[in-house]
């Protein structure tokens, strides 16, 4: 997944919120980890407010499950 899907992915679960699209974030950030890594993750969290809104931490190791 490139840098720039996984960033509208991820404003797409900010528009919906709620606990589901928090797992789907989650995903997606655990997918861009794998691939770009956590530099990568860490600057979209930054980026797209996720702390605020799902309440991810730069730094955070994300495992699918």
């Amino acid at each position: 997944m490139t840098l720039q899907k996984a960033q509208e992915l991820l404003k797409d679960q900010v528009d919906f919120g709620g606990f589901y699209n928090r797992n789907a974030a989650r995903l997606i950030l655990a997918e861009v980890q794998r691939e770009h890594g956590q530099t990568a993750a860490d600057k979209l969290i930054r980026d797209l407010n996720l702390e605020t809104v799902f309440g991810f931490e730069t730094g955070t190791k994300f495992e699918p499950r």
